[in-house]
């Protein structure tokens, strides 16, 4: 059973059609959009402010979403993958993002709309993310403009493919 559980009266809301790995953790002030998926080790800690996901968001394994206390909530738009063992703190992530592997994002960032956070980029705090770009390094800066081809190609496919994934695991 994955720990899910209220903080100082705050009680994480989960759709029905969402998907929660056996070992994840989400606590607090927590709201999910639809078919979202929770992966295994992931954890959604919404102790010191809220967090907001929107639709089709996936959070896959090992990676933590948390936010800074009495400053930043960390809202995540709709359509967003955040990659294997990703830090995502205090920030704001638009729709239809792809936030890689081993990435950081940190406190007061703006991840806007259709770009991609490289794996094992560290997005420095109050960092805002251009629309359709692709940021990478560290400290992460633009490295390219993306092209519609990799917005379907990658950013939407992952997203799909985990809400596929999520489907194989209710059965």
């Amino acid at each position: 059973m994955p720990i899910i559980k209220p903080v100082k009266g705050k009680t994480p809301q989960i759709p029905q059609d969402c998907y929660i790995a056996e070992n994840a953790t989400i606590v607090g002030d927590v709201t999910m959009g639809k078919e979202c998926s929770i992966w295994f080790n992931a954890v959604l800690r919404g102790d010191v402010h809220y967090i907001k996901l929107g639709n089709k968001v996936n959070v896959q394994d090992g990676a933590v979403v948390h936010c800074t206390y009495q400053k930043y909530p960390t809202t995540i738009g709709n359509n967003v993958s955040i990659g294997h063992n990703a830090i995502v703190h205090g920030c704001t992530i638009h729709d239809n993002v792809l936030i890689g592997m081993g990435s950081i994002v940190m406190d007061n960032c703006v991840v806007e709309s259709n770009s991609i956070v490289a794996a094992g980029a560290v997005v420095t705090q109050n960092t805002i993310i251009e629309s359709g770009s692709i940021y990478a390094g560290v400290p992460a800066k633009k490295v390219k403009d993306i092209s519609k081809a990799l917005i379907n190609g990658e950013i939407n496919r992952i997203a799909e493919n985990y809400v596929k994934y999520s489907s194989w695991f209710k059965e």
